[in-house]
Parts: C-alpha cells; structure tokens; sequence
C-alpha cells in the first residue's frame, strides 16, 4: 500500500520576513517555528508576488501573477476560470479543507448580482471546504466564541480593546479584553485539531490560516507583555517624512493620508506622527502576536508527531505578505518597499531529511507554492502557472537555470478607503507598478508615473533614486528591459502548448 501523503499549508497574515529567529530576528521567541526551520528549509530571498491580501492570496493560490489573475484589490473579482490549489487539488483527489480565509470576490458572470458576497470584503475561493471560516465579516470566530459563552458587545470588534476602554489613543501594552483562551489564534487552533482528528487515517490537504499579527495590534495577555520594546528593532526611516515624501509621488499620497485608525483600534492621527518609542512599542505588541501564533502551532504540531503523521506531512509555513510597520513612516502593505513584500517561507518536506536546517538563497515567490505542493502530491503544475516547483531546491540544490531576479507587482487604483488615482490623476488603468530586484538593484517601473532605481550595495535602506541620473540610464534601460521580457514571458499560455497539425490536435510538452 503506497504511504499516505499529507500536506499542512499555515498561512500567516502580515508577517513580514525579518521577523524570524533563523534569519536574524534573535529577539523573537518562536521554539515551534524554530524547529520547522531546523528540519525544513527556510528561504531567505522570498517574495509575495502582489499585495494586499486579496490579490496576495489570489497569486498564492492560483500561482498567477497579478498581471494574469487581475483580482488586483481586495474587492476585484477573480475570474472564475482560473484553475486553483483548490481546484487542482480535487483533479488528483484530494478534499482541501480551508480553516481561515482568502478575501476572493466571486466572478459577477456567475453569481447574482444582489449575492452578499458583494457586500463584504471578500469571501472563500471556490473548491475549498471550510472547516473554521473566519469570512464573512468574521461571523465564524465571533459565533464561537458566543457559543463558548463570551458575551459580545454590541460592536463587537470592541473585544480587542483592552477591558473599560472604548478606544485606544495609539500604540500600547494593555492587554485585550478577550483572553487568550479565546482569541481568534485560539480558534483556528481548536477548529484545526477538530478537523485532523476528524481524518482519522485518511490524506488530508489543510489550509491553516491565521489572523495574526494582523491589526489591531493588541495582543492578550500574557502576550501582550512579553517583549520590550526597549528590544525591538528602530524604524527605518529618514529624520523627517517630508524628506521621504520626495522620493516618489505616490509614496508622498501614502505619507499624506494613511492614519493609525486601522491599526490601533479607534485611534486618531497620521501615521508619520508616530514617535520612535510608540513604534518599538508596536513592534513589542507585532511580536506578541507572532509567539501567540508559534504556541498554537505547538498544539498541532505536538498532535501529528502523537499520531504519527509528523513525517507523513509536507509543511510550508508562509504568510499572504508583510508589514511596513513605521519603516519610511509607513504602516500596513502598500506601494514597492521590501518591507510589505518580503515575507517567510519554510518547507519542511519530510522526503528531504538531508536538507534538514538548509538555509536557501535562491530567488522564490508566491507563485511557487502551488506547484510544489501538486508536484509533491504527484499531480502537475498546470500550463498557466507563473510559479515553479520549490522541490528541487528542497531536494537537491538550485537547478542551473533558475530565475535570476524577482517579480512582483501592485495596483493603486482607487478603492472606497483611498483614492491615489483621483489625487495623482490617473486613469485606473494606469495605476500599476512593478518591481524587478536582484542582489545588485532594484527597478520599479509604473504605468503612469516617474520610475524608481535604487542601488541595493550602497543603498539597503533605497533612500536614494538613481532613476532619473543620466549616469544610470543604462541600467535603467537594462532593467526596464528585465521587466518587459520577464513580462511577455509569462503571458496568459493556457492553450499555447497546443496546435493543430495535418495528423489532428497536437499537445507539446
């Protein structure tokens, strides 16, 4: 009888990738992370190809780019002709059961359009079976935790502020009001243990989602606590935001409009006004959330290695993207810094105990994910995909022809809580960019706007844009030449593998 073939998929929510212990963030305290890092390998140049969440998740889970899928805001349908993980996953017989979420808008041409799902930010991508959703509007955390006898308030996002507050004025240590028995990390453990001891001895495909370290960044205690800010690292930013501004027009509209409401629950004021002390602070709260995550973990973990499914069980553990979290005075995942885009990658397949505590510095992105996780199962990785298998830089070291640069891209067309199209002029169509970045620079190319280069040796930190300097035309042109190859590269190719021929259809590999 062939051995049965699991895979556990935990995708984090705005963790950003120099946030990890084994890439240097020796602050952190995350032993069950930690150990997946030890017997899997970790990627340390990895990329989500778009942000925010919606379209993240879309690329994630479909292994298209943006330019492909075009789910380019939270609210944008997916179009429903795209295959899936999902999708894919039932082709080779699998059920894939999703705790959590993905923020997809269902294709209009199919669905009603008076549908609900058209009034919430987004709901669950087709061919998942949800076991523990979240979406929509959270109705499945805020259920739970009213059938285990919590009395919500009346608003009830109210249970993340700390008790007697109405409010939070800004970045703080006070723990939540909703103990950490029960917190949302706390249900989508529960709801994941219910499910895998529900399998029994059957395959299963899971989807772990976390919430966290999403905002509010409030934490329960005792994790609210845990970390110092005095220990975290300081932003990094120039001595003033004007300075920042001037980098780039569209980064001068995020400085000028993006307050600390949506992070510090009902807090007021722009995010540029946050001093460096109310920044380590929220950073000490950011990290309390992650240890919340990586104790959770334990429970799970601790369970497959009980029944046995430890080494049965290819594990990858990433999130939809990362945190800009103060640096260039920035909150949340916006724009084309590093900081929203870098996220983690670890995978842990057990039919690589060789590679075991491998750090890998090879180029990977989003994309890649689901084809590793087809191909370990034994299936393929469909036509379309953008992505390439991870298994052989698992398994045996980086293949010659590697990329050589990475991808990734964002849309900045109006959306009903900011309006960058109507404030810089532009048509929605115009509001794109995108980045190609290798070890030695970083071009970012947009639609309708002034392009950005940064020298990555002398310039880590991308303070300085080269593009304008006619001594750097050059490599200007030589990257912007990146992107456009790179782009008619991965051209919609669905049916481009076929062609009819005198003999009748012929399929070329």
């Amino acid at each position: 009888m062939a051995r049965r073939k699991n895979v556990l998929l935990i995708v984090v929510d705005q963790w950003r990738a120099d946030f990890m212990p084994v890439l240097g963030a020796d602050f952190l305290r995350t032993p069950n992370l930690d150990r997946l890092c030890r017997e899997g390998v970790t990627f340390k140049n990895h990329v989500t190809t778009t942000v925010p969440c919606g379209p993240a998740r879309a690329s994630l889970l479909t292994g298209l780019y943006l330019m492909n899928h075009r789910a380019v805001q939270n609210t944008i349908p997916l179009d429903a002709r795209h295959l899936n993980l999902a999708k894919a996953l039932r082709q080779i017989g699998y059920d894939p059961a999703l705790i959590g979420y993905t923020t997809t808008t269902p294709d209009p041409r199919a669905n009603p359009g008076k549908d609900p799902r058209f009034s919430i930010l987004g709901d669950l991508m087709e061919g998942f079976r949800a076991v523990g959703a979240f979406e929509p509007s959270m109705d499945g955390y805020f259920g739970w935790l009213a059938q285990k006898g919590f009395k919500l308030p009346e608003n009830r996002e109210d249970i993340w502020l700390p008790e007697g507050e109405d409010s939070v004025p800004g970045a703080t240590d006070r723990p939540s009001r909703i103990p950490s028995e029960l917190s949302d990390t706390a249900y989508f453990t529960e709801r994941a243990l219910t499910y895998l001891k529900g399998k029994g001895d059957k395959p299963w495909f899971l989807h772990l989602g976390y919430w966290r370290p999403h905002p509010p960044f409030i934490a329960s205690e005792p994790y609210n606590t845990m970390y110092s800010p005095a220990n975290m690292p300081a932003p990094v930013r120039k001595p003033d935001w004007q300075e920042e501004a001037g980098q780039h027009p569209l980064l001068d509209f995020y400085l000028r409009g993006i307050s600390q409401g949506s992070f510090f629950h009902g807090a007021g004021g722009a995010a540029t006004e946050l001093s460096e002390e109310s920044i380590r602070q929220m950073r000490a709260t950011y990290a309390g959330l992650m240890t919340e995550i990586d104790d959770a973990l334990g429970q799970v973990f601790e369970y497959l290695e009980q029944t046995g499914q430890w080494d049965d069980t290819l594990i990858i553990f990433t999130s939809d993207h990362g945190e800009q979290l103060g640096d260039h005075y920035l909150l949340g995942k916006i724009g084309y810094h590093d900081e929203s885009f870098r996220i983690p990658l670890v995978i842990k397949d057990p039919e690589a105990p060789h590679s075991a505590g491998r750090i890998e510095s090879a180029f990977t992105e989003s994309v890649d994910v689901l084809p590793t996780i087809l191909e370990w199962l034994g299936g393929r990785t469909p036509r379309a995909c953008d992505g390439r298998a991870l298994l052989p830089l698992v398994q045996q070291g980086k293949p010659a022809d590697w990329r050589d640069h990475l991808f990734y891209e964002y849309d900045f067309r109006d959306i009903h809580y900011s309006q960058p199209e109507t404030a810089l002029g532009l048509d929605k169509d115009d509001c794109s960019l995108c980045v190609v970045q290798d070890e030695a620079w970083k071009y970012v190319h947009f639609s309708g706007l002034p392009p950005l280069l940064f020298d990555l040796k002398a310039d880590p930190d991308q303070y300085t844009n080269l593009a304008a300097d006619p001594a750097h035309a050059a490599t200007v042109a030589t990257y912007a030449q990146k992107a456009l190859s790179h782009r008619m590269r991965h051209a919609e190719r669905t049916l481009t593998h076929f062609r009819s021929t005198p003999r009748g259809l012929e399929e070329r590999s």
